[in-house]
């Protein structure tokens, strides 16, 4: 009696899906995310920034607990362990942490100050959301073991240039500077200095860090007993008393006509604060050394509503927001917002050193830095194809690829159509997918005679949207040219002539 076989089980095919909270870029997406960064590294280059490449994998314990509202080090993280015995590693979320890890690992080697650029993925390991992935793109510059205040100004600078090197306009940005030490200043005149009320200086920070959501009601609960949203979720205060909370609100709209006005405003704020004073006097320092540069406020201004990231920077602060007007999902008017941030973070290096190393720097977005782009009309999310040399004869392909090399030469992007070539219209099709500007066609009567029709594409697109639009009727849309002449013709109908 036969033995029956048991049935194997049918190994399902994978899901041609992308993972939840990431993304594919495709052709122009690079491209233009690649002329970006080309553009944003010569303007730190020329600011004597070198350039930095770290690993995508660091330590969990190298990484440290620098995430944003997270209790444990490798929360928000993508992390794992090859053995019991192994190391933690997770992918890097920033790059600042590996810039830490460098600066300690090679000081005896490095110059000091030591400035560095770094461009690159980052990962974090969170909920993804509309336009929030987990895998994006970041551009950061730092000077790392520069004490002086000189080096958070030369930042601010280097940023107002970076912006306008990829098409903001002046008028279109501002970089907004602001300092720890001076809501640190507050924060002591409002009797939260101390360790024993970090829990509610946390409370404080986060209250602040709202003000655009919630607005200044909003904070003013949240900085006094507490305050419940619309669902009925109730968040505790800080506790603090009102006299005491609104010289919190006092920092957060002390923004006056110049930044010398602006300064003095915050030194009332302060008074009797040497901490507060001392971020007073930075500022001053800072809008003083811009200003000898030629940067006034039309580009870089004294702002102390910036508080993003004030839980971990130590001194000063800055932002770079984008002021012109783009369309919401709902069709309404709003501001751009914010593409770069930044500031300085003197007690990173000591995590790994045990002796604070001043360090300042600036993060680009680059993602929302390329959409700002393209919603000033700066770039299209589209580019020209290359020219495509068609296939008449398949055992004539060494004479095409001569073609494709001649164009190519001539700096001319170009490709032979490598498909099945016995349908002609599909390569034409071909041609169109790829938005080619130019087709190439030779058959053998053409060979016979030395010549080539070249197709003119986009104006035959024109033609067929608009058959009697006057710019393009004295135009041929395909022309037969000597051999010889391939090149040049096609550099000319490239050109528009």
């Amino acid at each position: 009696m036969a033995q029956s076989k048991a049935k194997t089980k049918k190994q399902p095919r994978p899901k041609a899906e992308t993972p939840k909270g990431f993304r594919d870029y495709f052709g122009a997406e690079v491209t233009e995310r690649q002329k970006m960064l080309s553009q944003i590294a010569h303007v730190y280059h020329l600011y004597g920034f070198d350039a930095l490449e770290t690993s995508a994998v660091e330590t969990v314990e190298a990484l440290g607990k620098f995430l944003p509202d997270v209790d444990r080090p490798n929360e928000g993280v993508f992390a794992w362990q090859e053995d019991e015995t192994a190391d933690w590693l997770a992918l890097r979320y920033d790059m600042t942490a590996p810039l830490a890890r460098v600066a300690a690992q090679y000081r005896n080697d490095l110059p000091s100050p030591y400035r560095r650029y770094a461009m690159g993925p980052v990962w974090r390991n969170e909920k993804p959301g509309p336009g929030r992935f987990r895998q994006f793109y970041q551009c950061d510059a730092d000077t790392v073991g520069a004490p002086s205040v000189a080096a958070d100004a030369e930042i601010c600078a280097m940023l107002s240039d970076t912006l306008e090197a990829v098409g903001i306009s002046r008028g279109d940005y501002v970089v907004r500077v602001n300092n720890r030490k001076v809501l640190n200043g507050v924060m002591e005149v409002a009797g939260l200095a101390g360790d024993e009320n970090e829990a509610a200086r946390g409370i404080v920070l986060r209250a602040i860090d709202k003000l655009d959501r919630l607005g200044p009601d909003g904070v003013r609960d949240l900085l006094g007993e507490g305050r419940k949203d619309a669902s009925g979720d109730f968040t505790k205060g800080a506790g603090m008393e009102a006299d005491k909370a609104e010289l919190v609100m006092g920092f957060m709209t002390a923004k006056r006509d110049t930044g010398a006005e602006t300064c003095a405003r915050l030194a009332e704020l302060v008074a009797g604060s040497d901490v507060g004073a001392e971020g007073v006097a930075e500022l001053e320092t800072i809008a003083t050394l811009l200003a000898a540069q030629g940067y006034g406020p039309d580009r870089i201004e004294i702002d102390p509503s910036v508080v993003r990231g004030l839980g971990y920077y130590t001194g000063p602060v800055f932002e770079a927001e984008l002021t012109f007007e783009i369309l919401d999902e709902k069709g309404r008017p709003r501001q751009f917002g914010s593409v770069a941030g930044g500031g300085r973070y003197d007690d990173l290096v000591k995590r790994f050193t045990g002796q604070a190393v001043p360090a300042t720097g600036v993060s680009i977005g680059v993602d929302r830095l390329l959409a700002a782009l393209r919603a000033k009309g700066q770039t299209s999310g589209a580019e020209a194809g290359p020219v495509i040399v068609t296939v008449m004869d398949r055992d004539r392909m060494a004479d095409y690829q001569a073609m494709v090399g001649e164009l190519r030469t001539a700096g001319i992007r170009a490709e032979v159509y490598l498909g099945n070539p016995k349908n002609f219209g599909n390569q034409l099709k071909y041609a169109d997918k790829r938005d080619s500007p130019v087709a190439v066609i030779q058959g053998g009567d053409e060979a016979e005679r030395g010549v080539v029709q070249i197709k003119d594409l986009v104006l035959g697109k024109k033609l067929a949207e608009t058959a009697t639009l006057e710019e393009w009727k004295d135009r041929p849309s395909q022309i037969e040219v000597p051999r010889a002449d391939l090149v040049a013709e096609i550099r000319k109908m490239l050109a528009g002539e």
